[in-house]
């Protein structure tokens, strides 16, 4: 059993997206060196999850109640931003189409969209941002304006944004959705490095070909619950993937990797 402090403990967390009530009992510890996998159906309370593990919503303040992150329940935003990288299709939204690809992964330091005047990047931000982008294979992009990029070059600039201060902890937000094969492979293949290398990642997804063989562990949300949580190898088979999303479903792994027919469809 891990005994690390979890860098996410929820216990007994009632939450809201506007007058919405998203989670009434909500229970969940997430420890790092273990790579985990969130799924469910829409409404179930994922993307709200991310939301509070970043701070963008807070649970309601009552006994018997927490949210801590890295065993605290206090959190400093800036710290928080250094220990936690992230990667979501909200924030690809939110940059215009003129921020050079460059800025991109700079305004990672500043916890910004783009670079303002008032950010001043030092050389050692600029020579961080350099070697992201060649790792990732951007280096080419530097000058290019993120209108002209694909949705695959955008969603590794953002990696390398989520990438700048080696963050212990990398969410990703249904990383591979809209990508086309190539790029979705690409964006798989570092991620697969990343985990080998230490970095603990909590993926967020409907996608079950984006859970790399690396994730160990799987939580089950429906109806801002958890309906199952344990090992991937247990959880994602036709039983217990059927019952979460209420339709028969018949699950086919190759590889390590993992795909979902309905059920009495040929593999």
């Amino acid at each position: 059993m891990t005994t690390t402090v979890p860098y996410l403990d929820l216990q007994a967390v009632e939450a809201y997206l506007g007058p919405r009530p998203v989670f009434t009992n909500l229970s969940l510890r997430l420890h790092q060196g273990e790579h985990t996998v969130i799924l469910g159906p829409n409404g179930s309370g994922k993307s709200a999850l991310i939301k509070l593990l970043c701070r963008e919503i807070y649970p309601v303040v009552k006994p018997g109640s927490w949210l801590r992150l890295f065993g605290h329940q206090t959190a400093n935003l800036w710290d928080l931003r250094a220990r936690i990288g992230l990667v979501s299709q909200d924030l690809q939204a939110n940059y215009r189409g003129g921020v050079l690809a460059r800025d991109v992964v700079l305004s990672g330091f500043f916890g910004s969209v783009g670079i303002g005047p008032s950010q001043q990047p030092t050389a050692a931000h600029r020579l961080r941002v350099g070697e992201l982008m060649d790792q990732l294979g951007l280096a080419d992009l530097a000058e290019r304006p993120y209108r002209q990029l694909s949705d695959g070059q955008r969603r590794r600039l953002l990696l390398a944004r989520a990438l700048v201060h080696d963050p212990e902890v990398l969410v990703l937000d249904e990383p591979t959705n809209g990508l086309d094969i190539q790029a979705r492979f690409q964006l798989l293949t570092i991620l697969r490095g990343l985990a080998q290398s230490g970095t603990t990642l909590l993926l967020v997804t409907h996608q079950f070909d984006a859970i790399i063989p690396e994730i160990s562990r799987c939580v089950l949300l429906r109806q801002g619950a958890v309906q199952e949580d344990g090992p991937v190898s247990e959880l994602l088979q036709d039983g217990p993937l059927s019952a979460l999303f209420a339709t028969p479903l018949q699950v086919c792994t190759a590889g390590g990797y993992h795909q979902v027919l309905p059920a009495g469809e040929a593999p």
